[in-house]
């Protein structure tokens, strides 16, 4: 399947399940492609036909936008260089969860989940540590008879009691001898490490730009430039975030505010246009605009949020 329609089917699936979607912004090679909400889950969605196509800085900047939004990213494919994606089979790269077509399709259709993850070494399935500790007491069983069962040795069966992940192999064969079902669904969206440091863009941001995200940080935001987002950046201060589009062609200005207007109303966050050249309009697709002289003139913060609040359409 093409990558096109890869990413309108799942499209078509998010929408019939009651997901609000951003528009495809139809640039290739950003970091995402759209966003969907449904009540508290947004997902932040990058669609690939050969996953082996995601690169660090990629992976890395869809992370820091996530963490930046409180959303979970996901890329969907169908193969790696080794061949396709299998079905209900979470797989990761650069901590960024990859499911299949059909593994995305299912989990949200037909609310079945996935079961297994790839790791270095092989798939592996997540046990139910507490129902394997229960059915050892009733069946008054001894390490060294799991062990023998599994397959592994007597520290393995303990580090499984205690919750590590186990090989499928040793799964079935603990499943089949215990006549329990133990393996766990899977949340692929539960993955992303959100406590981990936003990373900052890696390419050099131009001079307009550059002095924007300096003054904003003087005035006490957090600041994530993007390069590889249909946006150009995000800023933050305690619970209010904002995404920043940067535009120095007044030509373009009207094309940057649909994408980022369409983007903040999904992912329910305020956006605000930063322009290096002044121009007649203080407001273009509902989004307050702000040239580079006036912004060197504020001096605080709460006179960038005034100003915003004052030019919102």
């Amino acid at each position: 399947m093409k990558r096109d329609r890869l990413i309108d089917s799942v499209r078509e699936a998010l929408a019939k399940t009651g997901f609000f979607l951003s528009e495809p912004h139809g640039e290739r090679g950003l970091c995402f492609d759209f966003v969907a909400r449904r009540d508290n889950l947004l997902l932040i969605v990058k669609g690939l036909q050969n996953v082996d196509a995601l690169c660090k800085a990629t992976a890395e900047e869809l992370r820091g936008i996530a963490r930046s939004l409180r959303g979970s990213p996901v890329v969907l494919g169908e193969r790696t260089g080794s061949g396709p994606l299998e079905g209900g089979v979470i797989y990761s790269r650069f901590e960024i969860p990859i499911l299949s077509r059909r593994t995305f399709l299912d989990f949200f259709e037909e609310g079945v989940p996935p079961f297994i993850y790839s790791a270095p070494g092989g798939l592996y399935v997540k046990l139910d540590a507490e129902a394997l500790r229960n059915l050892r007491e009733q069946g008054q069983l001894s390490l060294g008879t799991l062990a023998e069962i599994a397959g592994v040795s007597r520290r393995t069966i303990q580090m499984y009691l205690e919750g590590m992940s186990a090989s499928i192999d040793v799964a079935a064969r603990l499943e089949a001898f215990l006549r329990e079902p133990l393996v766990l669904p899977m949340d692929p969206f539960a993955l992303v490490d959100s406590a981990a440091p936003a990373s900052p863009a890696h390419e050099p941001l131009e001079a307009f730009e550059r002095e924007l995200f300096h003054h904003l940080e003087r005035l006490g935001y957090n600041v994530l430039p993007t390069v590889r987002s249909p946006f150009d950046g995000l800023a933050q201060h305690e619970t209010r975030t904002y995404l920043a589009g940067v535009e120095s062609a007044d030509t373009k200005l009207e094309k940057k505010a649909t994408i980022v207007s369409n983007i903040g109303r999904v992912v329910e966050k305020d956006a605000v246009m930063f322009v290096e050249h002044r121009t007649i309009r203080v407001c273009v697709q509902g989004l307050p605009v702000i040239a580079r002289e006036e912004l060197r003139k504020v001096k605080d913060r709460d006179a960038v949020e005034d100003l915003i609040a004052e030019r919102k359409g």
